[in-house]
């Protein structure tokens, strides 16, 4: 790398991701969100769209600061090849979650981390499967009465309240959440990160190693 101890940047106003990388340890020396238009292309399926955007989070950070290591993160709900995004309002989030009431769907969370010197970034795609309960409308009206759907791909937030809402899943839960903390942390390792003293679960970022 040309910087031995370049700066973490975060590409991400996420606070569960802050949390997430917090609870291994590892605090960002810099949050700065990428602010892109992610409107999926046509007939884009989902596990390409999280990982095109990914990237693209990821491409628009690392311009700004070009010699630091750049985490971008995208989570994408699938049911089939339908991608579910954030909902716009009460109306979207309580139609995402009647379609998903019962059945099974995918959460895919795509990471890019950007590493100075090298051309391209390390990317990694995790997909974790999740059923629903079957849901009723007061399930969902009480739900939506929450706002926990807001800013949650898919319209709900499989840490908060929705919990009671998970009859199976199978998978990464931190993906679910919004990042995958195991790959999150090899792709650091593997980078020489070394802004976090933890060492725990064979990461040791404080060793050099």
């Amino acid at each position: 790398m040309a910087n031995t101890n370049p700066q973490f940047v975060l590409a991400s106003a996420s606070p569960r991701r802050l949390d997430l990388l917090a609870s291994i340890g590892i605090t960002p020396d810099c949050v700065d969100p990428a602010d892109i238009d992610e409107t999926p292309s046509r007939a884009e399926l989902p596990a390409r769209y999280a990982e095109r955007m990914a990237l693209e989070k990821c491409r628009a950070v690392t311009a700004r600061h070009p010699d630091a290591l750049v985490l971008a993160a995208d989570t994408v709900v699938a049911a089939g090849r339908r991608i579910l995004g954030k909902p716009g309002n009460d109306d979207e989030a309580r139609a995402f979650l009647a379609l998903l009431s019962g059945r099974r769907h995918r959460v895919m969370t795509a990471i890019a981390l950007a590493i100075p010197g090298r051309d391209h970034p390390s990317t990694r795609l995790v997909t974790s499967s999740v059923r629903l309960m079957r849901l009723s409308h007061h399930d969902i009206d009480a739900y939506i009465a929450t706002h926990e759907w807001q800013g949650k791909a898919g319209g709900y937030a499989i840490q908060g309240q929705a919990a009671r809402f998970v009859a199976w899943m199978d998978g990464s839960y931190t993906a679910i959440v919004g990042l995958p903390v195991h790959e999150v942390a090899m792709l650091l390792k593997g980078a020489g990160y070394k802004g976090s003293g933890y060492k725990g679960a064979g990461y040791q970022f404080g060793s050099g190693e």
